[in-house]
């Protein structure tokens, strides 16, 4: 028997279409739904939320999907959920969705759990052991930073393992932290097949998959250059069918706006890779230049030839640390010599900050419909004098104050700066606290990811 496993992927990341996974497994019949919400300023802001309130720190986008998804959670038997949504907090997370089942009649469905992604209350263990997370960019040891204090977060990427040993217990939703995003079409594919660790080509293949829909309609004509010839006013969301050979096709439900061509799944094969020869994962060290593409017609594309590597000894760790405060303030700069003007009013602005006392660590002025936002594109413009634009100016320093002072510069400019300003009317911009990024990689052998699986019903008790 030819057996082929269905995976749609419903969401990108934390804010994509709340409608999209519903709309994805009415108009299709899959075996897995994944929600793909992580990224690493998610994860920081999501441990801002925690920091605030213990019961906070996972996607709250996938309570209203779950509560969306009941129907065909009672009417789809095979249908399963594979979600990062958990963040900070998957087992929080499972409890909000028990709750929603509960109230839809379905108590008795078994929610998987993956934890062991949060390393935070391990990291002197970690150091201990003698890693000393030093910065996959700079080399520097994690102890340059100073206090633990500053560090709001450090989440091991995890592979699919523990996703399969939720599955392989009866999950119907497994709720995960932090895992690397193809590893959530990994799983349920290793568990279907029943593959060993060491069939490296499958395991290629499978992350070949979940990278081409990880991120939603991006794979389906979204993001796309040749937006024009694409109807995504109601654009389909991806399915991976997938063989016991691994091989792949990329397709979207029939009726819906997008497109699935070789330009699309090309697109995305290579958005994000890095090095092509070795794109790592816990999973599986792939090489995606053996890859083959071939276009079926009908929003059909091939995928075949990838193959693999044994995965490396380490897990990447992002990790999240506190550095200083931030705000950005806006204004529409408008008529003759707007760009002159704009340009000026920037530079007042933090003229004055200084001329108040305060120096600032970091500042940028912004021309947007200048070519700021991509530069270089400016200089084909700059003999054309546009008529408005939008002037950004941002500021960064480990002093709250400085950086609060600067967010009060901006109002006196309407009687004292030159005429053609608006934008007043949104108040003061917000000042922010600034979390900075620190890649690095931890030992697996340091790192214990792990499974439980409850009914609905259990999780509340």
């Amino acid at each position: 028997m030819n057996k082929v496993v269905r995976i749609a992927n419903g969401a990108g990341f934390l804010g994509d279409s709340i409608t999209a996974p519903r709309r994805l497994v009415e108009a299709a019949a899959v075996d897995y739904l994944t929600i793909e919400h992580l990224a690493e300023l998610t994860m920081s802001i999501l441990a801002r939320q925690r920091e605030k309130d213990p019961q906070a720190g996972y996607a709250e986008d996938f309570i209203e999907i779950v509560g969306s998804l009941a129907g065909a959670l009672h009417t789809q038997p095979q249908l399963k959920i594979i979600a990062n949504s958990g963040g900070m907090n998957p087992l929080a997370c499972a409890a909000a969705v028990a709750n929603v089942l509960v109230a839809e009649q379905l108590a008795s469905v078994p929610i998987g759990v993956v934890t062991g992604d949060d390393l935070l209350p391990e990291l002197e263990a970690i150091q201990a052991a003698g890693c000393e997370l030093r910065n996959m960019e700079t080399d520097d040891p994690l102890t340059v930073l100073g206090p633990s204090s500053r560090i709001v977060s450090a989440n091991a990427y995890l592979g699919a393992q523990p996703i399969v040993a939720a599955l392989a217990e009866g999950a119907r939703i497994v709720i995960t932290g932090r895992v690397a995003d193809a590893s959530l079409t990994v799983a349920p594919l290793v568990h279907e097949f029943g593959w060993e660790w060491n069939d490296l080509d499958r395991i290629a293949a499978a992350t070949v998959a979940g990278h081409l829909i990880e991120c939603g309609a991006q794979v389906t004509g979204g993001y796309s250059t040749e937006w024009q010839q694409y109807q995504l006013t109601d654009v389909g969301y991806p399915i991976a069918e997938v063989n016991a050979t691994g091989e792949t096709v990329i397709t979207k439900p029939p009726g819906t706006g997008g497109k699935v061509t070789f330009r699309t799944v090309a697109e995305q094969l290579v958005y994000e890779i890095g090095d092509p020869q070795h794109y790592l994962t816990p999973d599986i060290d792939c090489d995606f230049t053996t890859v083959r593409l071939q276009d079926l017609g009908n929003d059909r594309v091939q995928v075949t030839g990838a193959s693999g590597r044994a995965a490396t000894e380490t897990y990447k760790v992002s990790l999240a640390y506190r550095d200083g405060f931030m705000a950005s303030g806006q204004l529409l700069v408008y008529g003759l010599d707007c760009r002159e003007k704009a340009q000026a009013c920037g530079e007042m602005i933090l003229q004055r900050v200084q001329a108040a006392g305060f120096s600032l660590a970091r500042t940028n002025i912004e021309l947007i419909g200048q070519g700021a936002g991509v530069p270089g594109t400016w200089f084909w413009r700059k003999y054309q004098p546009p008529g408005e634009l939008m002037l950004r100016v941002t500021v960064h320093d480990a002093n709250r104050a400085a950086v609060e002072h600067f967010t009060r510069e901006l109002a006196p400019l309407i009687t004292s700066g030159p005429a053609g300003l608006a934008g007043y009317a949104s108040g003061r911009p917000q000042v922010r606290p600034v979390f900075a990024y620190w890649p690095t990689l931890v030992p697996k052998s340091l790192v214990r990811g792990q499974s439980t699986v409850r009914t609905a019903q259990e999780w509340l008790a």
